[in-house]
């Protein structure tokens, strides 16, 4: 559901709901400007590859055909066959501590050498430590964990045991929110990308508008107020057997972060429904935002919180559930029982990460260096008429590009500047059609931080010349 303007709900498809338009979650691997940068950047050999990638390959949105083909990744660096070297902004959010960090990988080695896989009914150090540190890290009474091999199975882990917490069924999510691509991630997500076309989904899962103040329809003009908050309230009041409502603590799509007071609200209204409140930070966890859990910023804690992507330090793919005491209540049950749930190698990949960025600063290091890209983010938008918003948190940046006749989304623009880019150096990824989503590797220099955001301005300067 959404609200109209007098406050009434209505039945309404995703926000991202038009005909063809498949940019939501991030930049489409079918457009013309796509095969133009191939054709004008890519040798023979690489389109050969590309081409036989594409042979053996399942093709769909976002993936496959692919962009280009890589030969390694350090740092804040991918590095493409041919030699190309791109700083790495987009790294699938796994690339916290920036690509192959010694310490990480030689965490990996050292567990390969000694227990390459931990069997069901069996634990280890590595596993038990990790979940200890978690806990201990984690704010309030967030101190039960389990394990899973990427963040849509610990998604679909926490719905299981929101079910069984409450003897409920039904949840609340947000229209244009990403949870994964599984058909239980997708039932609550809001990407039509990923819901069109595929029939029945969970039963249940209802929508409501996201806080988004410049595409509000409660009437915020621009400064959010909440309101959507309080409309979360008066669905819970109405579908009284809501087990969970589920948000990503910041959409990472597009960069949207709300104050203080949605959070607030979310809480109270939770409690006094029954409903469990359970947040995604699956690509935004770990330091991304200035803090180690995003929701660290409003002063309230979830009943569960989700983390992956960057938990294995961009080499193994791990995500974990990090639930309260007193949702330990479906020992009868299988909720995750996954063959990869306690890793040993996957374990000792995420110490070592959560010891990079306790040893290097990394917290304070995202503060300081994000305060200082969305200073120039915003004499950037001062100067050129193209950039609507900027907006941004810890080194979570985004750039939102605007027609400057109709005030619309700007979106071939955006496509432009992206392939500028890349042409040039600079990876990242574009959601939502015309949100430039720049989320370096917290271990970036300031030196080059700045030479990415030159790359940018420049790419959206010569995108609104006349010439294209």
């Amino acid at each position: 559901m959404r609200a109209t303007m007098s406050g009434r709900p209505t039945k309404t498809e995703p926000i991202d709901a038009a005909p063809g338009d498949m940019a939501a979650e991030g930049d489409v691997n079918l457009s013309p400007l796509r095969r133009r940068w191939q054709d004008e950047h890519l040798a023979p050999a690489t389109r050969a590859l590309l081409a036989e990638d594409a042979k053996y390959f399942l093709h769909q949105s976002l993936s496959t055909p692919c962009l280009d083909a890589l030969a390694s990744a350090s740092g804040i660096w991918l590095v493409d066959v041919e030699g190309r070297r791109y700083m790495d902004f987009h790294g699938n959010s796994v690339h916290q501590v920036g690509h192959g960090h010694p310490r990480v990988v030689q965490a990996v080695k050292d567990a390969l050498d000694t227990l390459p896989f931990s069997p069901r009914r069996f634990t280890n150090d590595a596993a038990v430590a990790l979940a200890r540190r978690l806990v201990e890290r984690a704010p309030g009474n967030l101190s039960k964990v389990l394990f899973a091999p990427g963040g849509t199975s610990a998604i679909g882990m926490a719905m299981k045991l929101a079910r069984v917490a409450t003897g409920r069924h039904k949840t609340v999510s947000m229209w244009d929110a990403f949870h994964g691509a599984s058909l239980d991630a997708i039932s609550i997500g809001g990407e039509a990308l990923f819901r069109r076309d595929m029939g029945p989904l969970l039963p249940g899962t209802e929508h409501v508008q996201p806080c988004d103040p410049r595409g509000c329809s409660f009437g915020c003009g621009g400064r959010c107020t909440a309101r959507c908050a309080e409309y979360v309230d008066y669905v819970l009041g109405k579908e009284e057997d809501v087990a969970a409502v589920i948000v990503e603590t910041i959409r990472s799509t597009d960069v949207q972060v709300p104050p203080r007071a949605y959070y607030e609200t979310l809480r109270r209204a939770c409690d006094r429904h029954g409903a469990l409140l359970i947040l995604d930070e699956i690509p935004i966890a770990l330091g991304r935002t200035g803090t180690l859990f995003a929701f660290e910023h409003y002063d309230i804690v979830p009943d569960m919180v989700v983390i992956g992507k960057g938990l294995g330090g961009g080499v193994f793919p791990l995500a974990a559930l990090v639930a309260r005491e007193g949702l330990d209540v479906a020992a009868d049950r299988a909720l995750g029982h996954y063959t990869h749930e306690k890793s040993s190698v996957g374990c000792a990949a995420a110490l070592a990460t959560l010891d990079v960025i306790d040893d290097e600063g990394l917290l304070a290091r995202a503060n300081a260096l994000g305060a200082h890209a969305l200073t120039r983010l915003h004499e950037m938008q001062n100067r050129s008429p193209t950039v609507g918003d900027v907006r941004g948190i810890g080194l979570l940046l985004a750039i939102e590009l605007v027609d400057r006749a109709t005030g619309g989304p700007a979106r071939e623009a955006a496509e432009r500047v992206l392939y500028d880019c890349l042409a040039n150096g600079l990876s990242f990824k574009v959601g939502q059609g015309n949100v430039l989503v720049l989320a370096p590797p917290l271990v970036i220099a300031e030196d080059d931080l700045d030479r990415a955001l030159d790359i940018v301005e420049s790419a959206i300067v010569r995108a609104a010349a006349p010439s294209g």
